[in-house]
């Protein structure tokens, strides 16, 4: 008797379990499974009117568009300089942070007080600083250096990864303190003990356990280098210098010149190359932090 009632006992909780996760399953399936299949069709039709089949034709137009691979590496080239810049510098200013400096307090609110600027008024900040006769130029021609119209050059890409450190390094750095303090204490006094220098103790204690904390903030930040689009666009509008033009310029251009299939393509192509990627950086962070684990 006492089994049957445990049996039906884990029956009912297993159902109710069932159902607790249904809302969020249709959620998931409503708000992205579907719309990402829909996307997977028109990728593959000549166009919403006609609705041709036409296979990878569009994949293949896609790839040969100028626009489309300039923004590819405009984007490609910016993410590959700010993500791993973001994940760097805000580890290292968590550490920085985590020793009794003075200032302390100061030093950490100058880093988070971006998070509570609108982009808008961040944008105007900027468009003031490195303007053709802003505030960066004026000091450089002080110093006797030649003034840089920075916004419509090939210096521009150092304007918005500043920017997005700018933005950004404040969130990532919390999250790495926080991580700094949930390292178990006796293996750091161990380390104390036998002699171990700051140095030994980052690279083969400390590090290992930050291994999820980097991951994490490594593809936060990698989403979020893709979010650049929006002070970009506020800062040189819908064509802006070659080499500012991003991924999603192409598309928010391609989506009003209603040219679906060819959005649809780079959107599907941009996602597999996520997916690649991200797999690979959960690949490199499982076997990294395997022996911390055990």
């Amino acid at each position: 008797m006492k089994k049957s009632r445990n049996q039906c006992g884990r029956r009912r909780e297993k159902w109710f379990s069932n159902a607790c996760i249904i809302p969020s399953l249709i959620g998931v399936l409503v708000f992205f499974v579907i719309p990402f299949g829909i996307v997977v069709y028109y990728s593959t039709i000549n166009n919403p009117i006609v609705k041709e089949y036409v296979g990878l034709d569009n994949y293949k137009a896609i790839m040969k568009n100028d626009a489309f691979i300039s923004a590819s590496k405009n984007t490609a080239m910016f993410s590959l300089i700010a993500v791993p810049l973001a994940t760097i510098l805000s580890l290292g200013l968590a550490v920085l942070l985590e020793k009794n400096i003075p200032g302390k307090s100061i030093f950490r609110t100058f880093f988070l007080s971006p998070l509570m600027v609108p982009t808008a008024s961040v944008v105007l900040v900027w468009q003031v600083l490195f303007h053709k006769h802003g505030t960066v130029n004026q000091v450089i021609e002080m110093f006797g250096g030649n003034g840089i119209d920075w916004l419509k050059s090939s210096k521009g890409q150092v304007v918005i990864i500043l920017m997005f450190l700018w933005k950004n390094l404040g969130y990532n750095m919390i999250l790495f303190m926080s991580a700094l303090c949930s390292i178990p204490k006796d293996i750091m006094e161990v380390a104390d003990l036998e002699g171990a220098g700051s140095v030994y103790k980052f690279f083969h204690i400390k590090l290992r356990y930050l291994s999820p904390t980097i991951l994490f903030v490594f593809i936060l930040s990698l989403i979020n280098s893709f979010k650049i689009f929006r002070e970009v666009y506020l800062l040189t509008g819908n064509y802006p210098y070659d080499k500012l033009y991003m991924l999603q310029h192409f598309m928010n251009n391609t989506f009003q010149s209603l040219d679906y299939q060819k959005l649809s393509a780079a959107a599907v192509l941009f996602s597999l190359v996520m997916i690649v990627v991200i797999a690979v950086l959960l690949i490199a962070e499982s076997i990294f932090g395997k022996d911390v684990e055990n």
